[in-house]
């Protein structure tokens, strides 16, 4: 798993940076297995998806709403389940959910974030003493410290293993040894890169803007961003934003290119050990990420850039070759999946299900046409919604309330956006109060509030009078 890494990043999805992006190892997993062009997460931040991917349950059931909350160590999840049934388990890497891992025989996390240089990891052994330090580029370190723990294990048992890298998080580090690639390259941008708000853009809020980024980049005394000084003095609006997005994609593209140097290592690893045939891979990320448009970095917001993951998948006999599934698939379902696998019966309380049937081209005639999506933070520039994803159209409510308390901002206006994902698919056009399109919104707001009492997505909301009276507001 990667951090953000978007599929906009990744040559096999194609893009505007497909020619420049190099990852030719995940590629290689989707020629040789299946690539998911419609995979998208419940709420689009760290914390909670990973909690989400573990526990197959949007963030109002297992309660890990936002960066700041922890994953209950007695909390069910695939790695219990599959330890119990047999599976020696592991996960090296990003962690992320606060709390000592659990259902995994052997666990060696940055704590917290982590560094990327001369990472710190944490096993069991020194958890209480604060970790180890390893030399090297972080992604580097987890791949060596994986590929241990496969030298390791009793080949004699099944195994699950998770490698989750720190790469492409901010700060977008990378091995040194890419430090040269796209020197002399000018990169392509996204066509809405200069939608700058609120002229020229239908959004309803700020977002999370490239000058943003440019403003640490100028900042960065003391080197937390690669590369050298960063200047944007005399420059005008447009000029500045082309140069931070230059700066800016340049090094997050190195850090997606040391992400699939080690992919490459695994799949090698795989090779040598006549495992590759017998042996699921899963290449994916906690989300997707802005990489420009709109004029955005980072991710939260339900545009389609934040709100898709990459989802590459390879078994050999049984996952066709160089095959494409466009089915609706969230986050919700990758454990269920991996449950599908291993012969383990998906519990109750776990939300997804198995996609195990569509990646085989027998999509179930009941397979999810739309999908829930709620981002629980709240900042005036990116304000708490819920909203509604189906294959054409998207409808997001911004309903502005800072009902779990991250930044200590004020409410906001509720809002709302609409888009037609057929007529506009880069989401540049807020078609809200479109009245050819009324008929249509009526409808999605009884869809999204049906999909969100069908989730279970009730209890938060009934606490807080205030959304009660926005709510019944907005849906008459």
């Amino acid at each position: 798993m990667g951090d953000d890494h978007t599929t906009q990043a990744i040559s096999a999805y194609g893009s505007i940076l497909d020619s420049l992006a190099v990852t030719p190892h995940i590629d290689r997993l989707a020629e040789q297995g299946a690539r998911l062009t419609q995979v998208f997460c419940t709420n689009s931040i760290c914390t909670p998806s990973r909690a989400t991917i573990l526990t197959g349950q949007y963030s109002h059931k297992n309660h890990v709403y936002t960066l700041r909350d922890s994953l209950d160590p007695g909390h069910e999840q695939v790695a219990k389940l599959l330890h119990h049934h047999g599976y020696q388990t592991a996960i090296v890497g990003k962690w992320h959910l606060k709390t000592q891992p659990q259902g995994f025989d052997y666990f060696n996390i940055l704590p917290g974030q982590g560094r990327y240089h001369d990472p710190i990891l944490r096993t069991s052994a020194n958890w209480k003493s604060g970790g180890k330090e390893y030399k090297g580029f972080s992604t580097d370190v987890i791949t060596d410290q994986a590929l241990q723990w496969l030298d390791r294990r009793d080949p004699e048992q099944p195994f699950l293993l998770m490698t989750h890298f720190k790469a492409s998080h901010e700060p977008y580090n990378y091995a040194q040894r890419f430090d040269t690639l796209y020197q002399h390259t000018t990169m392509p941008e996204p066509k809405s890169l200069f939608n700058f708000y609120p002229d020229q853009t239908g959004r309803t809020f700020q977002g999370q803007v490239l000058e943003i980024l440019g403003r640490r980049f100028v900042a960065n005394r003391g080197h937390r961003y690669p590369g050298p000084p960063f200047s944007l003095e005399g420059l005008n609006d447009r000029q500045r934003r082309e140069k931070i997005y230059q700066r800016f994609i340049k090094d997050f593209l190195r850090s997606g290119a040391t992400i699939d140097d080690n992919v490459g290592r695994i799949l090698r690893y795989l090779d040598a050990h006549h495992l590759s045939k017998n042996t699921i891979v899963i290449y994916t990320a906690d989300q997707g990420y802005f990489l420009g448009e709109h004029g955005l970095f980072d991710k939260r917001m339900m545009y389609e850039q934040a709100l898709r993951m990459p989802f590459i998948i390879r078994y050999p006999g049984h996952i066709p070759a160089g095959t494409t599934v466009d089915d609706m698939i969230l986050n919700t379902d990758f454990a269920p999946l991996m449950l599908d696998y291993a012969g383990v019966e998906r519990p109750a309380a776990m939300q997804g299900r198995s996609f195990r049937a569509n990646l085989q081209g027998r999509t179930p005639g009941d397979w999810r046409t739309a999908l829930y999506y709620r981002y629980w933070m709240h900042q005036q520039h990116r304000p708490a919604h819920f909203g509604i994803r189906t294959r054409r159209y998207m409808l997001m409510f911004l309903y502005g309330q800072p009902l779990m308390d991250v930044y200590g901002e004020p409410p906001t206006e509720p809002t709302w956006e609409f888009y037609d994902l057929q007529k506009d698919p880069r989401e540049v056009h807020n078609a809200y109060g479109d009245p050819d399109y009324q008929p249509v919104i009526q409808r999605l707001k009884t869809r999204l509030l049906q999909l969100k009492r069908q989730s279970g997505d009730t209890v938060v909301d009934r606490q807080h009078p205030v959304m009660q009276q926005i709510i019944n507001h907005n849906f008459e």
